[in-house]
């Protein structure tokens, strides 16, 4: 796969909306002919603690850490230009319709972990159930991640039936190997897309989860779910 820092898609054509988003999130084909969620910068809705135009670059971060740590739950998404500006845009992935999330969810089935685990090491602020698909051949992807990756803890998830469990091995490798690439380059990257005081939160976070892996307990202190739950 292209590392995505290397270069960046144009948009040809947009072809739809997903009407059930917050923000804009356009369905758009690539001038390379590639079907993709399309993420203007613009089309962002203010908020109170993510600044709003960062939230496309949180999403190609995202997607770039999950590949350098080997966890490969999250569609190739990249920086683009569009005709509504610059944004992300992510793979778009057909998904099985048949498939029931809060199933594994409520089950803290193990299949999950990797989700589990990017979600811990990006700070995720919004995991809802229904950020989390399977396409036609079974495989799980996590999708959404513009509310990422911020310096203060802001974890919300409907995850938390993981609580107190120990990360499995693989999953503490992945974080490990994470480690090695932030020494390398990530950190870099991530000062490059969101900042110093994120990327060296980022750094802190992975060196928090090898010290002690272990899946965290609900904060007390703020709202620990997301919503809507789905």
């Amino acid at each position: 796969m292209t590392n995505p820092a290397d270069h960046r898609w144009d948009i040809a054509e947009v072809i739809g909306r997903f009407r059930n988003a917050s923000n804009a999130t356009l369905l758009a084909v690539t001038d390379a002919g590639r079907m993709v969620v399309y993420k203007p910068e613009q089309g962002q809705r203010p908020l109170y603690d993510f600044d709003c135009r960062t939230l496309p670059a949180r999403e190609v971060l995202t997607f770039e850490l999950a590949g350098a740590a080997g966890l490969d739950c999250v569609p190739e998404t990249v920086l683009v230009s569009g005709p509504f500006g610059p944004g992300s845009a992510q793979v778009f992935v057909e998904v099985d319709e048949e498939f029931d999330p809060a199933v594994l969810i409520n089950a803290a089935d193990p299949s999950l972990w990797p989700v589990v685990t990017l979600d811990l090491v990006i700070n995720n602020a919004d995991r809802k159930a229904g950020h989390v698909i399977a396409d036609g051949s079974g495989r799980i992807w996590c999708i959404d991640h513009g509310l990422a990756l911020h310096a203060e803890p802001k974890l919300r998830t409907v995850m938390w039936g993981f609580s107190g469990q120990s990360l499995p091995a693989t999953m503490v490798e992945c974080v490990r190997r994470l480690e090695r690439t932030l020494g390398n380059r990530l950190h870099a990257r991530a000062s490059e897309l969101l900042g110093g005081e994120e990327a060296d939160a980022l750094a802190a976070r992975v060196e928090t989860l090898l010290h002690d892996p272990i899946h965290p307990y609900p904060p007390t202190d703020r709202h620990p779910l997301p919503w809507p739950l789905w």
